[in-house]
């Protein structure tokens, strides 16, 4: 290999094409990387970039176009030969083996062994585990199980793993989308490390925080094609977000005032040993109630309590001013009360069924006769809200597998709103949702607010707490410390109630 010259990208792809049946997922896209930049790609859910990404390790090769690593042309036909090439990728759901320890993890596919004998030798590999955590600034116990630890803390092995393969090229996807502030500020340090030593990161996120605290440039995606690249100093927020969505968007948190009606839900006194206790508070149609507080606050659990996933140890639950004892979804869904979790893949979808199935999932006995399911109703509610939600797919009959995260996402509201249910409480519903995704879905909160519907929203995003709530209640250590009118409420004010004692 030729000495790698000054102006030359440690990897450069150019014209890159890719197609699935019915589906152009990129067309003649270009992207170049700088050896030790930080470059941010971005993009609304569906644009290309995990297929980018795929392209890079070696997951999908490329219809059309080349790839020049250090300025020679080269083919990634496999995974394998990406990791050869010392690139490695962090996904936002760590993809670990839980029952494994943390060395056997880090040292997946690349043990250290015996020459001669090939015996796995595991002080080694223990020491350099540990080794290679303690120069993250993690104290972790290269013994511990991996399902034992926290998102944050599995990234962690995952970013051991990848400097383990001494990886020049680190892929990041998503990275923050389930860290706390602290544990976010804690990777970008370690992000900038890694561009000191030399790596070259590509960092795929959807918050604009992240772009413009630890990016050098940012390349923007967009139904496939190449919009252009920028130095992030050079262009501004709302440049960006045209970009990214191919108009402005003035109302990213369009929220309409409407009128508050009669109280809906009280909740009194609501406990659960070892996870909140005392919780009290209203809701009334046309009411959007935002719940605020650090992760880990206990709003969550919460929110399962009363929606009958986890049962309270004390309290009491009032819909429309007749207390009812709930101890299952089921009749929390009688009572009118849906719930939209966190963890879209793990408790909101079946993703091996397609979208009109998972639509119509929570309410298949209204489209059933005799046992028989009259699959015309169902499809024609699943390709309204298919319609209205605008989830980006060729038709409801898709798996939802092959959806991006926020097509996903709306498939979950889509399930929640043909239920017909009027008090909805969504766990942070716009989580790992594009821009343009996530003004529609705000809008569609602001619209069911207006009709009356009832929410209580969990979101750890302050800027949507403020800007689509009503009231706000905060949360710490699984107390309420403050509620605030929308008026009174400001990022101080909520910090400063997130990280009190409890009243």
């Amino acid at each position: 290999m030729n000495g790698l010259k000054m102006d030359t990208y440690v990897l450069e792809l150019k014209n890159i094409s890719k197609y699935f049946p019915g589906v152009k997922a990129l067309e003649e896209v270009g992207f170049n990387l700088k050896k030790g930049e930080i470059h941010a790609l971005v993009g609304e859910n569906g644009a290309g970039k995990s297929t980018l990404i795929k392209i890079i390790t070696g997951v999908l090769q490329p219809d059309e176009g080349e790839i020049f690593f250090h300025g020679e042309k080269i083919v990634f036909s496999d995974p394998t030969v990406a990791q050869k090439n010392l690139i490695a990728a962090i996904y936002q759901n760590p993809t670990c083996f839980p029952h494994l320890s943390v060395t056997e993890n880090i040292f997946m596919g690349h043990p250290i062994v015996e020459p001669r004998t090939r015996r796995l030798l595991w002080n080694e590999m223990n020491a350099e585990a540990m080794r290679l955590l303690k120069t993250l600034g993690s104290e972790l116990n290269p013994g511990s199980k991996m399902g034992d630890l926290s998102v944050a803390q599995q990234q962690m092995v995952e970013i051991a793993k990848a400097l383990s393969l001494d990886a020049r090229i680190l892929i990041m996807d998503e990275p923050t989308a389930a860290l706390t502030s602290r544990e976010t500020e804690e990777l970008y340090e370690i992000t900038r490390t890694l561009r000191k030593k030399g790596t070259s990161v590509v960092f795929i996120s959807h918050r604009f925080e992240d772009i413009y605290q630890i990016a050098d440039r940012v390349t923007v995606l967009r139904d496939g094609k190449s919009v252009g690249t920028w130095n992030v100093s050079e262009i501004s927020e709302g440049e960006l977000i045209k970009a990214m969505v191919g108009r402005e968007i003035s109302q990213l948190f369009p929220k309409s005032e409407v009128p508050i009606g009669d109280e809906v839900l009280r909740v009194e006194g609501l406990s659960r040993v070892g996870y909140f206790a005392d919780i009290s508070f209203s809701l009334h149609e046309g009411e959007i109630l935002g719940f605020s507080g650090l992760v880990g606050s206990g709003r969550s659990e919460v929110a399962q309590a009363i929606f009958g996933i986890h049962p309270y140890d004390g309290g009491k639950i009032f819909v429309r001013g007749k207390e009812v004892p709930i101890d299952s979804p089921w009749k929390a869904m009688e009572m009118g009360i849906g719930y939209l979790p966190e963890d879209r893949q793990l408790q909101g979808l079946v993703l091996p069924l397609t979208i009109t199935d998972n639509i119509t999932l929570s309410t298949l006995d209204r489209y059933a006769r005799k046992g028989w399911l009259k699959s015309r109703a169902g499809h024609d509610i699943s390709q309204k809200l298919f319609s209205l939600l605008k989830i980006k797919a060729s038709s409801i009959f898709d798996k939802t597998y092959s959806l991006s995260g926020g097509n996903q996402q709306k498939v979950v509201v889509g399930k929640l709103l043909a239920g017909e249910l009027r008090i909805l409480i969504m766990d942070e519903p716009t989580k790992g949702v594009d821009v343009g995704a996530k003004s529609a879905i705000h809008k569609i909160m602001s619209d069911l607010a207006a009709n009356g519907f009832a929410l209580i929203m969990i979101s750890s995003e302050m800027p949507e707490i403020l800007g689509m709530s009503d009231s706000i209640v905060v949360m710490r250590e699984g107390r309420i410390t403050r509620t605030f009118s929308r008026e009174e409420a400001n990022q101080e004010k909520l910090l400063t109630a997130a990280v009190e004692v409890g009243r």
